[in-house]
């Protein structure tokens, strides 16, 4: 069952804005309303909004973290892998997932978008980085303008 099951991973900075969790809160009901399981690094900021957002609609929360302690895990988090691999950790968060939805986020952000990329995992991006190429602007993020339209479009991604 779990092969067929979609895992999208909700990435994002461990500090974000009231706005970014507001969207990253909406993002996690949706991917539970929509029955995916929502991936990502365990920790504060945009992870623990998302995965606050698809527990209070009953849907499952991995939550891959760099440390060595599952109490490091946002409360929300139901299921904690610890990894002990620091930021390495961020490979594993978007290869487990089917597609990416970025929110806000810094550098660490940024990396999980580049390994998602190469990987051919899709990102779909809200309020987050953009990307350009020798000047010119590479569309490789695919943007949505709220939460609703980021969790159809990822979705709506997934290889079959």
């Amino acid at each position: 069952m779990m092969n067929r099951q979609r895992f999208i991973a909700v990435i994002g900075g461990s500090e974000c804005s009231s706005q970014e969790a507001e969207l990253a809160e909406e993002v996690g009901r949706e991917l539970a309303k929509h029955g995916a399981i929502l991936v990502c690094g365990g920790l504060g900021g945009v992870m623990e909004a998302a995965c606050k957002g698809a527990g209070s609609q009953g849907g499952v929360t991995i939550g891959i973290l760099p440390g060595g302690s599952r109490q490091a895990a946002n409360p929300y988090v139901q299921i904690p892998i610890v990894t002990n691999l620091g930021e390495a950790r961020n490979v594993v968060v978007v290869k487990t997932a089917q597609a990416a939805i970025a929110i806000g986020g810094g550098y660490g952000t940024l990396s999980e978008i580049g390994h998602a990329l190469r990987n051919g995992i899709p990102v779909i991006g809200l309020n987050t980085w953009s990307l350009s190429r020798n000047s010119q602007p590479d569309s490789s993020i695919i943007p949505a303008q709220n939460p609703t339209e980021a969790v159809s479009k990822a979705l709506s991604l997934i290889k079959k």
